[in-house]
């Protein structure tokens, strides 16, 4: 009972992971923070839907369509879509209209509805269409090189391409590390060393910020439905 999720990763460089999940008897779940926008896809009682969901920067709760099955895409940071910027997605996002179980429509074009084995081929078609692009600088940042800009525009093309900036990224990405880490039973001071947090109650804050959960709370698996693979 509550939700059931399997991620893999991608051998895509414009995708990070896909996902699926099921829903059963649970109607509302922790969402987790993350830096990534998204496509998801989901069939409830005969119908189906589709969404682009955008980076989230707090944990909130967020209803869940009861008895429901999804399949999503989580793409790779400093991806975008050509027709909404990722900063208009930030903490929000755009349901899909005319979705059928083999169909949705994205920027004017009909696509095939994907599964969790065919999202990286709906994502190549995107990206030779020019829906789906992405500034390589970012892509050379987040490797750990330094371009030959300014730190005023290396800046001013991340939060463009991301929605966020650098520093929330790095805390974000953190926070969810150091939560399936403590779920899989990681001694907290062993978290904090590992992740360079300055000390146990930085890393509560931090969980309480992003994840919406305890140390205890990931430990003994409670505090309802959350929105991560742990």
């Amino acid at each position: 009972m509550g939700l059931r999720f399997e991620t893999r990763g991608s051998d895509s460089p414009w995708v990070d992971s896909v996902w699926t999940c099921t829903s059963d008897r649970v109607t509302a779940m922790t969402s987790v923070a993350g830096v990534r926008w998204g496509l998801v896809f989901w069939e409830r009682a005969g119908r189906s839907h589709a969404a682009i969901t955008g980076p989230e920067t707090r944990t909130s709760t967020a209803p869940v369509p009861e008895d429901a099955t999804f399949t999503g895409i989580d793409f790779a940071v400093g991806t975008s879509l050509r027709i909404v910027s990722t900063p208009a997605l930030v903490d929000g996002g755009i349901e899909l209209p005319d979705t059928t179980s083999r169909t949705f429509r994205l920027d004017g074009t009909r696509w095939g509805t994907p599964g969790p084995d065919d999202a990286e081929s709906l994502v190549g078609a995107l990206v030779r269409a020019g829906i789906v692009v992405r500034d390589p600088l970012v892509a050379e940042v987040l490797r750990g090189h330094l371009p030959d800009v300014s730190g005023r525009t290396v800046e001013r093309r991340f939060r463009a391409a991301t929605g966020l900036t650098r520093g929330a990224v790095r805390q974000i990405e953190r926070a969810r590390a150091a939560a399936e880490l403590l779920a899989a039973g990681e001694p907290t001071a062993d978290v904090v060393t590992k992740l360079e947090y300055f000390d146990e109650p930085h890393l509560a804050r931090a969980l309480r910020s992003f994840v919406g959960r305890t140390v205890g709370q990931l430990r003994d698996g409670t505090g309802g439905a959350i929105g991560l693979d742990l």
